[in-house]
């Protein structure tokens, strides 16, 4: 299938979903104040940034993502790398792992409640936790997947410190499989933005809730929209840097 006819079809699909989506509440068969039709999104978009709320509630929200982002994918390739490299430590935190893995990032909301107050640090603590996780696993397995032979090569050549093997031969080989990791991370902390702003903290998610709350799902739309974008944005990005990071394997 040629690239042309690729690009035809998923507009082509793209087209029949917007005509399904706008026929739907037109009909009848949805009342339009649960779920708006798609032609009504621009005006309401550009009432939201005449008013202001839309570039505020971008900025408040962009801030925390990044924070966030920063802050669980940093130490998750930290403790990542501790765990791959050295099995004592991997052993140390295993119950503490499996301990804390599969407690979801909202369960942590009361917490970061209590800890930080209604403030952007709780939003950064709650994307933090999202994304924590994914990098760290990813890391883990990264470093851990590396060819045992490498490092035996390194250790020949001199390469005998922690740090030697680290920076010569695990992160290179491990780079890869953490870059997968991070990239998905993208995509999680913007998922966790929304619950982290949910209980007041400004932002897309919190300006979300209040147009729920009004019944102004155009609004509800609009911010979906917008959080759909920067993403595409944000990994169109990522992967431009992630092929200039691996320009060596080509």
């Amino acid at each position: 299938m040629t690239a042309f006819r690729s690009t035809a079809l998923a507009a082509l699909g793209l087209a029949a979903f917007l005509m399904v989506w706008e026929a739907a509440p037109r009909l009848g068969l949805i009342n339009p104040a649960f779920l708006p039709p798609p032609s009504t999104i621009p005006a309401a978009f550009l009432r939201e940034i005449e008013l202001g709320v839309w570039g505020e509630a971008v900025w408040s929200s962009l801030s925390h993502y990044v924070a966030g982002l920063a802050a669980g994918a940093g130490a998750g390739i930290g403790l990542g790398l501790l765990s791959g490299m050295f099995s004592g430590f991997e052993a140390f935190t295993a119950w503490i792992v499996r301990l804390l893995r599969p407690i979801p990032g909202l369960a942590w909301v009361p917490f970061a409640i209590i800890w930080f107050g209604v403030q952007p640090s709780a939003a950064v603590f709650i994307i933090a936790i999202g994304v924590f996780w994914i990098v760290f696993f990813a890391t883990q397995g990264a470093v851990r997947g590396v060819d045992r032979d490498l490092v035996e090569v390194a250790q020949a050549f001199g390469f005998r410190s922690p740090w030697a093997r680290l920076t010569k031969i695990l992160l290179p080989a491990a780079t890869p499989g953490i870059l997968v990791g991070l990239r998905t991370a993208l995509g999680q902390a913007w998922m966790a933005v929304v619950a982290a702003e949910i209980f007041g903290v400004p932002g897309v998610g919190a300006r979300m809730m209040q147009a729920s709350s009004l019944l102004s799902t155009d609004i509800v739309v609009v911010y979906m929209l917008t959080m759909a974008g920067l993403y595409g944005l944000f990994d169109t990005g990522f992967v431009a840097l992630q092929g200039w990071l691996l320009r060596w394997r080509a």
